[in-house]
């Protein structure tokens, strides 16, 4: 994280990977807010929604990624 600056905030859903302990303390750690949308209102945050269906339907769902940085290099 040299060099990166942290986000103050971070919006995301209720999704099963964003409300594990560990990125919650993570967050806290870092003094960074977790804003979560509200469950089953996907019109709460509609740009992040469409490009999450977009990458999954165009990428994720075509593509076997063998780690997490052939997965960044490929998108990237």
């Amino acid at each position: 994280m040299l060099g990166k600056r942290l986000p103050v905030r971070i919006q995301t859903d209720n999704g099963s990977e964003f409300i594990s302990k560990s990125l919650d303390k993570w967050a806290y750690e870092h003094r960074v807010t977790m804003d979560f949308s509200r469950p089953g209102k996907p019109t709460d945050n509609p740009v992040i929604e469409s490009f999450n269906g977009s990458l999954r339907d165009e990428c994720l769902n075509i593509h076997w990624f063998l780690s997490l940085e052939d997965a960044q290099g490929f998108v990237e």
